[in-house]
């Protein structure tokens, strides 16, 4: 997988996200139904939904291909006895540079990671791999092409999806049965267009996340209309058969 060995743009964002808490928590409980036993985080960057796992006392593995999370996540994480690890989901030896964990896990996810990658159906497959029969894939992504805008570019977004094609790649998997999928942030959408594509700022403005921040209750029940046609980003939740 090609990525900058240090990410400034990804960091910034992550610490401009960190700081909207109610945002966070938002998500995660939108996946977190969802997750249950020996879980995987892929792309855990600096831990803003780790945390919420982790306060909740789940069995979790942190992840990340950089240097630079990994280091965080050490600092933060290491003495409460989490598990750490460097996982490229495409890597040529991933089958081996995983082997002790395939088949060993009930709860993988990856949330704003694989439209990072130009290979997602193997970012999917390999995932998948590292499942129980039963286990539970979970995915969020960047939604509508439409809104590809500089704050993808500057992330090094490779696309964004619909949810009929996350499901379409997630179900090229024959060993599947998709759960559930939903839009996620309907009202984020104004923000993302104005601040990416009308006024093209490279990076989310900070004072915009702690509006929208607060505005948190409100995206929650608009989110009740329109999960099922319209969201800044797309949920599919599958489950491994065998």
């Amino acid at each position: 997988m090609d990525f900058k060995e240090f990410d400034f743009e990804g960091e910034e964002t992550l610490k401009t996200i960190a700081e909207a808490h109610a945002f966070n928590q938002w998500m995660y409980e939108s996946i977190k139904p969802y997750c249950k036993g020996r879980i995987l985080e892929i792309g855990s960057g600096i831990g803003n939904i780790s945390d919420f796992f982790i306060a909740d006392g789940s069995d979790i593995i942190l992840s990340d291909i950089r240097d630079q999370y990994r280091t965080f996540l050490n600092s933060r994480y290491k003495e409460r006895g989490i598990s750490i690890r460097n996982i490229d989901i495409v890597a040529d030896e991933f089958k081996q540079l995983t082997s002790d964990l395939h088949g060993s896990l009930d709860t993988v996810f990856a949330l704003n990671v694989v439209e990072h990658i130009q290979n997602d159906q193997l970012a999917v497959k390999n995932m998948l791999s590292l499942l129980k029969p039963g286990g539970e894939l979970i995915i969020l992504v960047p939604a509508f092409q439409l809104l590809f805008n500089n704050f993808d570019r500057e992330l090094m977004h490779y696309r964004r999806y619909t949810r009929k094609s996350l499901n379409n790649l997630l179900l090229k998997n024959s060993n599947i049965t998709l759960k559930k999928s939903f839009y996620f942030n309907s009202l984020g959408i104004a923000g993302w267009f104005v601040a990416g594509s009308v006024l093209k700022k490279k990076l989310i403005p900070s004072g915009n996340m702690k509006l929208f921040n607060k505005l948190v209750p409100i995206a929650k029940v608009l989110d009740k209309i329109t999960s099922g046609f319209a969201g800044l980003s797309v949920v599919a939740v599958v489950q491994k058969q065998n």
